[in-house]
């Protein structure tokens, strides 16, 4: 009982123990390629066991080794396979991480980022001592620094390219810029350099002259004495379409929406509209790929008329002079039971929208549109954009809608007034870009002949070399409602060598993705199909021999120095690493700090005192039961 009592009762006394806290040394690793082609993974590796080793230097700090690439990861083991280097991101991660300590970082790299912020500015709160590996000797270089191009231009058009040449060296070298199409010569300038001359930008004006994906290569000379050439040469493609759309604005009345909807549609060059009255117009519908129905009344019957039997699409955008008792008779494919009465509607955006991609460009927030009150019915199926917002209350109405039967594509805006939306955006974002695309993606989903098709690709049709390549699908059921119960899968071809290459796609939210890896330059086609449905997609894209990595002629110390400065740190080379050690050992700012700490500890061990509490119950009842007491 007096154990027992002495269990319940848990008597504890109070405990100081001191506990040493070594500073932490952050040791980073470059795990790019660009080491691999500074023939620097030996020398990388003798420094990462020089350390290991040093008894001393462990003695002092808690060492904590990272690699990084593209990403910063705990160091398991080196490949040098990182297709891109991001120094800043590293340096950040690890300030993050070791916030509050005394905690300086080495950092053993070229010096050389691909990715991300200018690693120079990056505000380190540790000291950091970056150890140079790679080529510090600098060698004339001509190089490619950046290309710039649209993805898409339309046929027989010129599209601008723009190419920033860099020059490292002190002489004067001529050379020659080019632009090649297959093995044909497009664009060339001959160029001259120099020590204080040695940037030059250059702006082709190309032509588009076949309709889809082409591909193009710029390249500069090699000048004498130049030992990296992977950076003269880029590749590049771009997408011609073949579409010239013309646009007809047919109206009743003058309205200021006639000037918006003009001026958002031709935004796009290749847009022209037309606006005239209704009761005039005599022309052919044949000529215009849209034609937008501005108000409609009985003056529209010979146009509409003409509409319905070509099966053309259209816009139609009705308001407070509208007459939907004449709209009513055409069955269109919705109606709307109307009163002599108007209404303000709001805009709310349909998340759900799917027929084709819309960003929210702020519709809550526009002014209302006007239209004349009354329920709205659709006998075809239809998708919302937008839906009716009246006073703040949401309603399941629609504002604007969609419909696609028969190969003929219909849209409804509900209401007038959509020129205020247009100043409303420009007052949003200092441009009216944002609004125009709304207008210009319409257009483009009702000017389009194509059919809708339920699965669509998205993929780029160049890729640089070693990337993780990204392709995601979009299925919809026969409904055009995503569907997520189907299952994907691309087949990769290598054109030339036939070899075929077949993933599934993961489901990530509303898309399917696949990433494949490690595919060689070259030309590739693929399929994308709907595993068990006769839905397939092809494709095709390039991937170039241009690996970023391999772009640098030598160390950058010189940013590596500025980097060490501004953080309280010194730069040393890979041959005085012994010079580091015995800096960071005679540091006293990096020191081990003692600390007390205060436990309460059980004065009793209760797991002995319950087994001899147990042992002695036990026994008690053997003694009993022996004795006939029980």
């Amino acid at each position: 009982m007096f154990l027992i009592l002495l269990l319940l009762i848990n008597p504890t006394i109070k405990k100081t123990t001191l506990v040493n806290t070594k500073p932490t040394l952050a040791v980073l690793v470059d795990n790019s390629k660009s080491v691999t082609f500074f023939k620097e993974v030996k020398n990388v590796k003798e420094i990462l066991n020089t350390i290991a080793k040093n008894k001393e230097l462990n003695s002092k700090f808690t060492i904590e080794t990272f690699s990084f690439g593209e990403n910063i990861q705990v160091l398991d083991s080196l490949s040098f396979d990182n297709n891109n280097t991001n120094i800043y991101e590293a340096i950040a991660s690890i300030n993050e991480l070791n916030k509050g300590k005394n905690a300086p970082i080495l950092i053993i790299s070229d010096g050389n980022q691909t990715i991300g912020n200018d690693y120079e500015y990056v505000n380190s709160k540790q000291q950091i001592y970056p150890v140079v590996i790679g080529d510090t000797t600098k060698y004339k270089d001509l190089k490619i620094k950046q290309l710039n191009v649209n993805k898409y231009s339309y046929i027989k058009n010129k599209f601008p390219v723009e190419v920033i040449l860099n020059y490292e060296g002190e002489e004067t070298v001529k050379s020659k810029f080019s632009i090649f199409s297959g093995k044909k010569t497009v664009f060339s300038k001959n160029l001259t350099f120099s020590k204080l001359e040695n940037s030059k930008t250059i702006t082709a004006n190309l032509t588009s002259n076949k309709e889809g994906v082409n591909y193009y290569t710029a390249s500069i000379r090699k000048i004498e004495g130049e030992k990296n050439t992977r950076n003269n040469t880029k590749s590049f493609s771009i997408e011609v379409i073949n579409e010239q759309t013309k646009v007809l604005i047919l109206s009743s009345i003058l309205h200021p929406d006639l000037g918006t909807f003009k001026k958002a549609i031709e935004s796009n060059k290749q847009r022209s509209v037309e606006v005239q009255l209704a009761h005039k117009f005599n022309g052919q519908i044949n000529d215009y790929q849209l034609v937008i129905l501005f108000q409609p009344n009985y003056q529209f019957r010979v146009v509409l008329d003409r509409i319905i039997e070509r099966k053309s699409n259209f816009l139609l955008v009705s308001g407070a002079n509208t007459d939907w008792n004449f709209i009513n008779k055409k069955q269109l494919g919705f109606s709307k039971k109307a009163i002599n009465q108007t209404e303000n509607y709001g805009a709310t955006y349909n998340e759900s929208f799917l027929t084709f991609f819309q960003k929210n460009i702020g519709f809550n927030e526009f002014s209302p549109l006007k239209d004349k009150f009354g329920d709205i019915t659709f006998t075809k199926d239809h998708q919302d954009l937008l839906l009716q917002n009246i006073n703040g209350v949401q309603t399941q109405q629609p504002l604007l809608s969609v419909l696609e039967q028969n190969n003929q594509k219909t849209a409804v805006l509900f209401g007038e007034g959509i020129w205020k939306w247009r100043s409303s955006s420009f007052l949003n974002s200092n441009s009216f870009q944002d609004f125009d695309q709304f207008i210009g993606n319409l257009v483009q989903y009702l000017a389009s002949k194509k059919k809708r098709n339920r699965l669509e690709i998205n993929a780029e049709s160049l890729y640089p070399a070693n990337a993780n390549i990204h392709i995601s699908a979009f299925y919809v059921d026969k409904n055009y409602n995503f569907d997520d119960r189907a299952s994907l899968e691309i087949t990769i071809t290598n054109k030339a060598t036939k070899e075929v290459t077949k993933l599934p796609f993961s489901l990530i939210n509303k898309s399917f993705q696949a990433s494949i890896e490690n595919l060689p330059s070259g030309d590739y086609s693929y399929k994308v199909a709907v595993v068990g449905q006769k839905i397939s997609k092809y494709g095709q894209f390039k991937v170039t021999d241009y690996e970023i990595e391999e772009q640098f002629t030598h160390a950058n110390s010189d940013k590596l120095q500025k980097l060490a400065q501004k953080a309280g740190g010194k730069l040393f080379y890979k041959n005085k690493t012994n010079t580091l050690f015995k800096e960071l050992m005679d540091n006293k700012a990096y020191f081990t700090t003692q600390k007390s700490i205060t436990k309460e500890q059980n004065l009793i061990d209760w797991k002995w005192i319950l087994f001899f509490v147990i042992g002695l119950f036990t026994a008690e009842w053997f003694i009993r039961k022996y004795y006939g007491k029980i």
